[in-house]
């Protein structure tokens, strides 16, 4: 008897995957958890103002604040009940977004954020986390108050996307041809970070290539393999975050991304986080950097469209406990945000100061 021919064959796929979990298909997931009136309402709006603003036919700075990561729901419409109330105080000449981020871009390993992981225990319970965070943020939008994320996975746009004023592309992924193709079919504007090294041409490339039209593969809403044709997405703006080489907010900085921006043909408008590289990674930084850009605003720089700022309803952070019952109520779990009060009083300060 041939020894070879009666061998098992050995496998060739899968070899490192532990298991396949199938998961929810988005549609299921929209049907159980609907868009209600008064969140399209807010969705439509705000979509439409953030472009407004991105146009300059909006003459209200667009301030993006929240969290650096959501991780406890209960913190978080706490949060949003708060920054509503300031929104409506300084509406006519800040446009405020609640920063609501699930998803967590790590440079080596570390929490994934409250979608991947909602249980903080390595459990990742993906179906409990789309579910927490697409509920969440149909309870913001029916507050009247709109919401920014990032877009990490490519799939998670299928379920999240459509309750989104504007989304993100981070600064690790921005350079990605998957993150640039994906941003090329969002509904909503998207931001483009500048790369770590603290260099721009890799998110001014990802604009253009936004811009234009893509096919590539992905899924549709009943969670089926498809080839996804988009129109491409006029909406993108340059986010300067620093990198290694240091801050990127600075008047000279600025002055240079607008004439890149014009060379490249782009809308030559910036949103400047305030924090990661620009802060120093250093939360109480923040403040100095925004006061710093509102500066510059108010010397008649219009390039500058928005700030983004790290806030939580405590100041800090603290290290990821699987027991939830020993964090700190409205402490980051993942950058240090500045608190509350700081917040509202930056907010309203811009606010006295913008004319």
């Amino acid at each position: 008897m041939n020894q070879t021919a009666s061998a098992a064959v050995p496998a060739t796929s899968n070899l490192r995957i532990r298991s396949l979990e199938p998961l929810t298909p988005p549609s299921r997931l929209m049907n159980l958890l609907p868009l209600n009136d008064a969140a399209t309402r807010t969705i439509v709006a705000g979509r439409q103002a953030v472009e407004q603003v991105l146009a300059g036919t909006d003459s209200r700075l667009l301030a993006i604040v929240g969290p650096c990561s959501i991780h406890d729901i209960d913190a978080a419409r706490d949060y949003a009940t708060r920054l509503k109330a300031v929104a409506d105080r300084v509406g006519d000449r800040l446009l405020v977004v609640m920063r609501v981020y699930f998803e967590k871009p790590r440079t080596t390993v570390g929490w994934k954020g409250l979608i991947n992981d909602p249980h903080l225990d390595d459990s990742f319970d993906v179906a409990t986390g789309l579910r927490l965070a697409r509920g969440l943020l149909i309870e913001i939008a029916g507050m009247g108050l709109p919401t920014a994320t990032e877009f990490l996975e490519p799939i998670t746009p299928q379920y999240i996307a459509d309750t989104i004023v504007l989304g993100a592309i981070g600064a690790r992924t921005t350079e990605s041809p998957t993150h640039r193709q994906m941003a090329s079919g969002l509904s909503m504007p998207v931001g483009f970070k500048n790369s770590t090294d603290g260099s721009l041409q890799a998110a001014l490339d990802a604009m253009q290539s936004a811009r234009t039209p893509h096919s590539f593969l992905g899924i549709d809403n009943d969670g089926g393999t498809c080839v996804v044709s988009t129109t491409g997405n006029p909406w993108g703006v340059l986010m300067l975050r620093g990198g290694r080489s240091g801050s990127n907010y600075s008047t000279e900085v600025v002055d240079d991304a607008r004439q890149r921006l014009e060379a490249a043909g782009l809308p030559s408008r910036v949103i400047i986080d305030c924090s990661h590289a620009n802060s120093g990674k250093d939360h109480r930084r923040q403040a100095v950097v925004w006061r710093d850009v509102v500066e510059q605003r108010l010397a008649g720089d219009k390039a500058i469209a928005g700030l983004m700022l790290e806030s939580n309803l405590q100041p800090g952070s603290q290290p990821v406990k699987s027991d939830r019952g020993q964090l700190q109520y409205g402490v980051s779990i993942t950058d240090g945000c500045i608190g509350w009060e700081e917040t509202e009083a930056l907010l309203l300060e811009t606010h006295s100061r913008l004319q």
